[in-house]
């Protein structure tokens, strides 16, 4: 049972990366509008925002691999 605990725990994890990913990009979009931020600078938070979506999926292959060796 503690794998379990162990995966789900992780799970929790990724889903808070892609929320907490998600909130802060488009937290970013709103104020860079709102205060005239350049094209560039909100540009700079697009690569944040994916490079947050990109370590989420790397860590959804983990777990995924994780589960897949403890199968049995």
């Amino acid at each position: 049972m503690p794998d379990r605990d162990s995966h789900n725990r992780k799970g929790r994890q990724i889903a808070l990366v892609i929320a907490g990913t998600g909130m802060a990009w488009i937290a970013a979009t709103a104020i860079g509008a709102s205060a005239g931020w350049t094209h560039r600078t909100l540009a700079l938070f697009d690569m944040a925002a994916l490079a947050g979506f990109a370590f989420a999926i790397w860590m959804i292959y983990g777990l995924w691999r994780e589960r897949r060796n403890n199968k049995d």
